[in-house]
């Protein structure tokens, strides 16, 4: 793994400053469809840990699908794992906050790798399930992606869509809903009984306009939650490169 220094000029975009520590993860997103739906608030509060706070754009909640493949994945200082460095996923997420902090709440994140989910199980305590996903290309740079959840024991879960950019690459501006609901630089997560913030960053989005024919999506039934056929907004992104850190646990 090529170490990567980080300056002022790459960062300025950033709601708040870097971690102090050296970045842990390495990874590339490739061909990602942002789908979001609006949920009411309280209907997601509901779902999570205390003391996370449901992030609202006024006064709505938003749901998000995005799916989308990943490769260089690995640990800063060592080579990536076998079956780890390049995978297939799709999540189910929602927007929260947190002292000052808006980031991302997984309630599911579906990958075609086993050894990913297991890591990711084990290390970070996250939704993956092991699923059967198959993404391609079509020649107009449109993408066709297929998921079946194929995890034992978990609730069913099935999507399949083909999405593809309609517009020019442009820079979400701040203040909009398109920014707020993408431009976001941590996560959250649950585990050993407390709540863990996991910073991550990158470039700002490089997103475009979309257009999605989904033709299943039942991600979200096992929340109790049956979104409409169609998102109300689609965005794609190509590429971005990402940098993650160690999760830090929250008092």
């Amino acid at each position: 793994m090529t170490l990567v220094s980080l300056d002022a000029t790459q960062t300025v975009h950033r709601p708040w400053p870097l971690p102090r520590g050296p970045w842990a993860m390495f990874m590339r997103w490739h061909d990602l469809l942002l789908a979001h739906w609006p949920v009411p608030a309280a209907q997601l509060q509901a779902l999570l840990p205390a003391p996370l706070e449901i992030d609202t754009w006024q006064g709505e909640a938003w749901l998000g699908i995005v799916p989308f493949r990943m490769t260089a994945v690995g640990p800063r200082c060592a080579p990536a794992l076998p079956g780890m460095a390049e995978f297939a996923e799709i999540n189910l997420r929602t927007y929260v906050t947190l002292g000052g902090r808006p980031g991302v709440w997984f309630f599911s994140l579906d990958a075609s790798s086993r050894s990913a989910v297991r890591a990711a199980r084990w290390v970070l305590k996250l939704p993956y399930y092991h699923a059967d996903l198959n993404l391609q290309t079509d020649a107009g740079g449109g993408i066709q992606y297929d998921c079946t959840r194929a995890h034992r024991g978990a609730p069913p879960a099935s999507f399949s869509a083909h999405y593809r950019p309609v517009a020019a690459v442009e820079h979400l501006l701040p203040g909009t809903l398109e920014h707020w609901l993408i431009e976001r630089y941590c996560m959250y997560l649950a585990k050993g009984g407390g709540l863990w913030r996991l910073d991550i960053h990158h470039d700002p989005w490089p997103a475009q306009v979309a257009e999605a024919r989904i033709a299943s999506n039942t991600l979200a039934r096992p929340l109790g939650i049956e979104l409409a056929p169609s998102p109300t907004h689609v965005h794609f992104a190509r590429r971005l490169d990402a940098y993650a850190w160690l999760p830090t646990r929250l008092r």
